[in-house]
């Protein structure tokens, strides 16, 4: 019926990341190569997140939230704050640097933390693209309703409408809150589908669902998504990739080489600065056991 991606949990002092792509039994679902959940957690007052700059190819980094703030900054000289329920779309593209902190007055005053945090890697022909980042407002990402469902589209098509963030493949997700007993259809149009259970206690059919596990599944077969609490849940997919695409640190490419080129460019400080945070930034590692946050 579905495969079952159980997280490994990683803690970076202030909160725990759970990450289910990649991982050895299976490495996407449609674009998504990587998937970790983060949070709950609340910063001290004087604390904060901060992933100094660093580098992606080839790949899209997707950021969304269901609490707290995030300052981005990158090598375009994009600077931009996401709160819960808007969505930051980095394409690196040919290459970017970025950082992620927590904004100052979240930080003055104590905040807390929670989301998700993807990558996409790109098709065929997008590898190479320009880079470009892409802000969308809570209020412009369409959400579907019958009062015991809230589905908010993040990317995609779903239930009848269409977000406006950008798909450089066919790609689905979105954020699902149900209340204690609805039920949602989990339509079977994409290629490859997966659910992850945020918060609270849901099942597909008649499975209960362990929370943070990703569950991939099977290609075509309409599914009901049940709700045995208030739960949160995400829904992610779409088009299948027949090139295989490797991933080291936080670079991805279908290229092998590529990534040595941008590992041999990082380590000698030829990527591009990002303006108003150059004070800082990560240094290539020498193995990753794990790619993302340092």
């Amino acid at each position: 019926m579905f495969t079952v991606i159980t997280p490994s949990t990683h803690d970076i002092g202030a909160f725990d990341v759970r990450r289910t792509l990649p991982n050895k039994e299976r490495t996407m679902v449609g674009p998504f190569i990587f998937v970790d959940q983060f949070g709950p957690a609340h910063f001290d007052i004087g604390q904060g997140m901060d992933v100094r700059p660093h580098p992606h190819i080839n790949l899209s980094t997707l950021t969304y939230l269901f609490e707290g703030a995030i300052d981005h900054r990158d090598s375009l000289g994009t600077y931009a704050t996401i709160r819960p329920g808007a969505c930051n779309l980095m394409t690196a593209g040919r290459g970017i640097v970025h950082s992620e902190r927590t904004p100052a007055a979240e930080r003055a005053s104590g905040s807390p933390i929670s989301g998700m945090q993807t990558w996409l890697a790109l098709p065929d022909g997008k590898e190479e693209v320009d880079p470009a980042f892409e802000h969308v407002a809570a209020e412009d990402l369409p959400i579907v309703e019958d009062g015991q469902v809230s589905a908010r589209v993040i990317m995609g098509s779903l239930w009848g409408v269409t977000a406006p963030t950008t798909q450089h493949s066919a790609t689905i997700y979105a954020d699902i809150l149900m209340n204690a007993g609805a039920s949602l259809p989990v339509e079977a149009e994409a290629d490859e589908r997966a659910v992850l259970v945020a918060m609270g206690d849901a099942r597909l059919d008649d499975e209960a669902l362990d929370r943070y596990s990703l569950y991939i599944l099977k290609p075509g077969q309409a599914m009901t998504l049940r709700a045995d609490s208030d739960a949160r849940v995400m829904l992610l997919g779409g088009e299948a990739f027949t090139t295989p695409r490797h991933l080291w640190w936080n670079f991805v490419s279908s290229s092998r080489d590529r990534i040595n080129e941008a590992k041999h460019d990082w380590k000698n400080r030829k990527f591009p600065l990002v303006p108003g945070d150059t004070e800082e930034f990560i240094p290539l590692p020498g193995m990753p056991k794990v790619p993302g946050y340092p």
